[in-house]
């Protein structure tokens, strides 16, 4: 480590790092920010030619046949419900472990998400508990690919063509993560968000991902008021559609995805194995994942102190996800009560620590020392 600069609670700080390590920092390089102003000078600012080229660019990027460029990864979920006529009567078997937009989507088309507990090693839905609570009114798997690493996706593929059910992948974690090779977003209906702190961002935006025909088309008319042709409304739709701007930024994106997704990689090798003190999640096996969070698990009791010594620190954390939802006000209203030990626990012990492309080597061992340290002193190591 570089030459230290006073120390932060004992700590040595490297005279490099910043006396904030933030959880995330977009890149943006100078072709993009080039392609932003070429889209303000043509006048043309809504959907448009970039919009297809960004939508063409992922599918070829994510092997699948269609992508539909959208506002957000709120829309993707709710869009690709909407598309299977999910609504009054049906439930849709989802995580309590990730944000509330994955569920909310649910509520959004009348239906009723039934919450399954998650893995213990991996956090992700557990394909064992998902099965438990199948009845005859679910529609569909709504699965979260957690912090960026793959679900076990032949067992779910498995689960719903056993029971007939649609399979929708929240991949807002996970552009670019592989599961036996094979791109996430490309088993069932994939849902990506490009929100600003996310692998891929276009400050807000998001994609579907499918190889149904028919289900493309009618994804594209329900985010344009369902038009299939100008001043032509065919269903019901609203406005779900992305700009240029958005679209200029994807593009820009796209083309460093594959090493940045890299350079995650071997941030999160570091921290494997350089922590102490701390559990570290399991990958699912035969997949890649992109890390789009480093979650380790530390003791109940000790997690918040952990987290409050190392923001005194100058390191921003994380807590993904601090309350399952269905302990979520709106829920608790709805009258829900469950009770899923493992996702109980997991919400008691997530922390997460800053990983991203622009992470400096200085700054992430910063980290690590500061975490050893703590934990040593926390636990009396």
């Amino acid at each position: 480590m570089n030459e230290t600069v006073p120390q932060v609670r004992g700590i040595p700080v490297p005279s490099r790092v910043a006396m904030k390590i933030p959880m995330a920092r977009p890149l943006i390089d100078e072709e993009t920010r080039q392609a932003v102003l070429e889209v303000l000078e043509s006048g043309r600012l809504a959907q448009g030619p970039r919009v297809l080229e960004f939508e063409e660019r992922f599918a070829e990027w994510n092997e699948v046949p269609f992508a539909i460029a959208v506002s957000s990864g709120t829309a993707a979920l709710l869009l690709a419900l909407m598309a299977l006529g999910v609504g009054p009567g049906d439930e849709v078997i989802t995580t309590p472990l990730t944000f509330a937009a994955t569920a909310n989507v649910v509520l959004f088309v009348g239906a009723r998400p039934v919450f399954a507990d998650i893995d213990p090693m991996t956090l992700n839905l557990d394909p064992e508990a998902v099965e438990r609570r199948i009845t005859a009114r679910t529609r569909a798997i709504l699965l979260v690919h957690l912090y960026g690493n793959p679900c076990e996706m032949e067992a779910f593929q498995e689960l719903a063509e056993r029971y007939g059910l649609a399979l929708i992948e929240d991949a807002a974690h996970a552009p670019g993560a592989l599961y036996q090779g094979k791109p996430v977003g490309s088993f069932g209906i994939g849902c990506f968000s490009f929100y600003a702190t996310k692998n891929i961002t276009t400050g807000e935006g998001g994609m579907i991902t499918t190889g149904d025909p028919r289900l493309a088309r009618r994804l594209r008319m329900l985010r344009d008021h369902g038009q299939s042709a100008k001043y032509v409304h065919e269903i019901l739709g609203l406005n779900f559609r992305m700009t240029e701007l958005q679209a200029a930024i994807g593009i820009g994106q796209l083309i460093h995805i594959d090493s940045w997704n890299a350079r995650r990689r071997a941030l999160a090798a570091i921290y494997d194995a350089r922590l102490r003190g701390v559990d570290k999640l399991a990958i699912t096996p035969r997949s890649t994942p992109v890390y789009h969070l480093y979650t380790i698990r530390v003791p109940a009791g000790l997690r918040d102190m952990l987290r409050q010594r190392l923001e005194e620190a100058g390191i921003e954390t994380g807590v993904h996800y601090p309350i399952p939802l269905y302990r979520q006000p709106l829920y608790q209203r709805l009258g829900y009560n469950d009770s899923l030990p493992v996702a109980e626990r997991a919400t008691q012990e997530v922390l997460s620590l800053p990983i991203h492309p622009a992470l400096r080597e200085e700054e992430i061992l910063y980290v690590i020392e500061t975490v050893n340290t703590l934990m040593d002193e926390l636990t009396g190591g």
